[in-house]
């Protein structure tokens, strides 16, 4: 059976591409959601990416999710400090959910350290530019036993 997973994105990441580049890079989010929609394919895994700068919506999109993916990849955006609503949705989903940040927001202003979301998610990736997508997604695929242990 084909595993389902949403890749979402929060507030401000519709910029990418000329929001501050030299923190987001280059590529836009459809461009990243390209990427990462090719990457799924290559282990026989849907993705669904959306989008919203709004935390109710991400909530929504969260909720509806539990009825059809397997698990998340999210980039929760500035949402990531200061959202217990989202870390709620993420709870109640009971979905396997990686936290991906473009930028090392560990590197960052000092209120950028701390994630409201990160206790209630299987895995952090940040500070890859583009490739934390990828990185979650593989991180995603290992827990839910798609990508397999390595022989030794």
């Amino acid at each position: 059976m084909t595993k389902k997973i949403l890749l979402l994105h929060g507030p401000n990441l519709n910029l990418l591409g000329t929001r501050e580049p030299d923190v987001y890079g280059s590529l836009t989010l459809e461009q990243i959601n390209r990427i990462a929609e090719a990457h799924a394919r290559r282990h026989d895994v849907e993705l669904r990416a959306e989008q919203s700068n709004h935390e109710g919506a991400l909530i929504d999109i969260l909720h509806a999710a539990r009825n059809w993916a397997d698990g998340a990849v999210f980039n929760p955006g500035a949402y990531t400090h200061t959202s217990i609503a989202l870390r709620d949705a993420i709870s109640a989903t009971a979905l396997p959910v990686v936290e991906v940040h473009l930028s090392n927001v560990h590197a960052r202003e000092p209120f950028r350290h701390v994630s409201m979301l990160a206790p209630v998610c299987v895995g952090q990736v940040v500070g890859f530019g583009w490739r934390s997508y990828l990185l979650g997604i593989d991180g995603l695929l290992g827990k839910l036993g798609v990508l397999p242990e390595p022989e030794l």
